[in-house]
């Protein structure tokens, strides 16, 4: 039995070693077969599947960062830079990865130029996210000091910033931008898309931190925004506004407007309001400064627009310059309503209707001729029109449109009540006349091209009533003789109207306006000018904007080298002739 046992453990033990061996050479066996399958599939990959292993690995380090479109400059007429956008640099970070760098957040506050606590206290409150700006539109030297600091988690990255270099002067025409630079107000809105440009992009190589470490390609160019010149001349728009503020502080007025039209092509050369604001300074920006009111601000025009009831009264044919209307002791009643004039007249022709700017004398003449002349030949001049110039918020103005006009209505209408326009509208419609009746749009653009235009006065009735504009200004008697221009003949007319409260006028809140054009030889300006709430030395249009019109007037003519025409004899003839002699 002995012999037995042992037998059969002999052959245990070689089943065994058998068995062990076998199962070492499986494992061997197995372990050279994945070996070969892998290097099989690196082979497959490399030569056959190359192009999904190269977009795999792209993806895992390319990325496409967008260029950023250079927004189109602004300039005036003479190519002066009103709006340019400069290249700056923007801070952000990763607050996932700043938390394990707590100990640099001082050191990055003291760079930043913030308090420690509020910056922790943001990089906390964003803690789970993977983005925050730290500060946006600083100078690429002061981006790269921070950057200097080596701190994980701190990125930087290129933005543009606009930069208005005739600051507050063009404000409230040119308007600004949003920190994106969006258009937000004034040209910058409304010709936002075509400043705007179109963004580019770039293939970069980013590390796991998210830094670009190698540019690759671009793959799309940016595309820039077109530049927009404007019809302004910055030279007449520095006058209009320094002299717009000088009349401001000297009466105290409340605020104030103007708008300059090129009598011949409508292009706006200056448009001024006060109060205004720096665009390049945020925190003078207020809705009250903002607000351009030579075009959002609508107004009854008062005597500004006796002129066209004039003109409305001679088309009629019942009128020539030399009729005379008798305006009595300088009251006249209508219904409920007493019509009182300033000054006492007696008999007065046409011209001195205006020269005493009788509102006595215009509604006698008015309610002779009817309403309906009058108030159709004042929408013919744009007075309740859009402008067309599509500037954001601008006003139309209101004119009231009757069936049946009384004479109250047509009294009022006469001398400037009743209905409400601009000054941008104003001063237009003083270009028309300046312009023997003709009626060009207006323009906040440069126009480098004739557009259409169309007649709406009667040429002869327009110098007419140019003529007797330039006797209101030249002649003693006249309400308007503060708008003198030494050398040049010019033509206008004041106006003093009761502001609105409540569906009725104030007792003593005023806007004082002059309106006019020059020179009247050869028409080149139209100027409009509202001073609003005048509290100091009086309110009486021909003593508070006339002033402001004869310089405004009298710098724009010499600063465009328009020929004087009312230089005296002795030194015309020697201008003559230096001139021949040139």
């Amino acid at each position: 039995m002995t012999g037995v046992h042992k037998g059969v453990g002999r052959w245990r033990d070689l089943w065994q070693r058998l068995q062990g061996g076998w199962r070492f050479g499986l494992t061997v066996l197995a372990l050279f077969g994945l070996a070969l399958a892998v290097s099989g599939r690196i082979v497959w990959l490399h030569t056959v599947r190359h192009d999904f292993l190269a977009e795999q690995g792209d993806k895992r380090s390319l990325r496409h960062v967008e260029i950023g479109a250079h927004r189109g400059i602004i300039t005036d007429r003479n190519g002066e830079p009103l709006a340019v956008s400069t290249l700056m640099t923007t801070l952000w970070a990763n607050p996932r990865e700043l938390m394990a760098a707590r100990e640099h957040w001082p050191l990055l506050a003291a760079a930043l130029n913030v308090k420690p606590a509020e910056l922790a206290a943001r990089i906390e409150a964003n803690a789970a996210r993977s983005f925050m700006y730290l500060e946006r539109g600083v100078t690429p030297a002061r981006g790269e000091e921070v950057m200097a600091l080596a701190i994980d988690g701190v990125y930087q990255r290129e933005e543009f910033r606009r930069y208005y270099p005739a600051g507050e002067v063009t404000a409230h025409l040119v308007g600004l931008t949003d920190i994106d630079e969006n258009g937000r107000e004034g040209v910058e809105l409304a010709y936002n898309e075509w400043l705007a440009g179109i963004p580019g992009k770039r293939r970069v190589v980013q590390n796991r931190k998210g830094q670009i470490i190698a540019d690759v390609q671009v793959v799309k160019n940016a595309k820039a925004g077109q530049q927009v010149a404007l019809s302004i001349d910055l030279r007449l728009q520095y006058l209009a506004h320094r002299e717009l503020q000088r009349t401001i502080q000297e009466f105290q007025a409340r605020a104030g407007s103007l708008v300059m039209v090129d009598v011949k092509t409508g292009e706006i050369l200056a448009l001024a309001n006060h109060p205004s604001y720096n665009p390049n300074n945020r925190a003078s920006y207020s809705a009250t400064s903002s607000r351009n009111r030579a075009l959002v601000d609508a107004f009854e025009p008062g005597s500004t627009v006796k002129p066209f009831t004039i003109a409305a009264a001679l088309d009629s044919g019942r009128w020539n310059p030399a009729s005379t209307v008798d305006v009595g002791n300088g009251q006249m009643r209508i219904g409920k309503y007493t019509i009182r004039d300033v000054s006492r007249g007696g008999v007065l022709d046409l011209t001195n209707v205006l020269k005493k700017s009788s509102n006595v004398g215009i509604t006698k003449i008015a309610l002779d001729i009817g309403a309906e002349p009058i108030a159709e030949l004042m929408q013919q001049v744009g007075f309740g029109v859009d402008t067309g110039l599509s500037f954001p918020g601008e006003s139309a103005g209101r004119f009231p449109v009757y069936r049946r006009w009384g004479a109250a209505e047509t009294a009022t209408m006469a001398y400037g009540y009743g209905f409400s326009v601009t000054a941008a509208q104003l001063a237009h419609a003083y270009a028309i006349l300046g312009n023997n009746g003709v009626s060009v749009p207006l323009s906040l653009l440069r126009k480098d091209r004739d557009v259409d235009s169309r007649q709406v006065l009667n040429p002869k009735t327009s110098q007419v009533v140019l003529e007797m504009l330039r006797s209101v200004v030249e002649e003693e008697g006249g309400g308007g003789q503060r708008a003198r221009v030494p050398g040049y003949h010019v033509a206008g007319k004041s106006g003093t109207a009761k502001k609105t409260q409540g569906g009725g006028y104030t007792k003593d809140s005023y806007r004082s306006l002059f309106a006019g054009v020059g020179p009247v030889s050869e028409p080149r300006i139209a100027l409009a000018i509202v001073i609003d709430e005048p509290s100091k030395g009086g309110y009486f249009g021909g003593l508070v904007a006339a002033p402001a019109f004869s310089r405004i007037m009298a710098g724009s003519l010499r600063l465009l080298n328009v020929r004087p025409d009312n230089l005296p004899e002795t030194m015309a003839q020697n201008n003559s002739e230096q001139g021949g002699r040139s």
